[in-house]
């Protein structure tokens, strides 16, 4: 079985951006026509400052992913350090797909994998398509490291 990779969506950052933007704009044309003075020095570092939220959400997502290989699952997250753990598949007991009402609107929702052990809970958040992303750690975790 090829590896496969597992990342949260970007969809709500991307739809974020969108807003701030249309804010900006909206924000711009507002304040060109009260006739206010055409001094526009503050204008592009606000575009700026609303637009390092959705960046660093954007960061976050594109360094968090989980890997499907073999008989493990990898989870690693973070930019500057990281946290990686590895779960053996043989000992999942449950996958679980959680998903709000936006959530299920996009096809997205967070897959928790319940494993036996202490720390036995690990939830990847905002994954598209979570129901199939479930099924097929499921499948993976049943066929166990002698069928691979």
């Amino acid at each position: 079985m090829p590896d496969v990779t597992i990342r949260p969506t970007s969809k709500f950052i991307q739809a974020a951006t969108v807003a701030l933007l249309v804010v900006a704009i909206g924000a711009n044309i507002a304040y060109r026509s009260a006739g206010a003075p055409p001094d526009y020095v503050w204008a592009p570092l606000l575009l700026f400052l609303l637009l390092l939220w959705p960046a660093a959400r954007w960061l976050r997502v594109r360094f968090t992913r989980a890997v499907l290989s073999g008989d493990r699952l990898r989870y690693e997250s973070g930019i500057m350090s990281r946290s990686i753990r590895t779960l053996q598949l043989s000992k999942v007991q449950d996958v679980r797909v959680d998903q709000s009402l936006s959530q299920r609107i996009f096809d997205v929702g967070d897959v928790s994998i319940e494993t036996a052990g202490e720390t036995s809970r690990l939830t990847i958040p905002n994954v598209d398509h979570p129901r199939k992303v479930a099924d097929e750690i499921m499948n993976a975790a049943q066929k166990g490291p002698a069928a691979q």
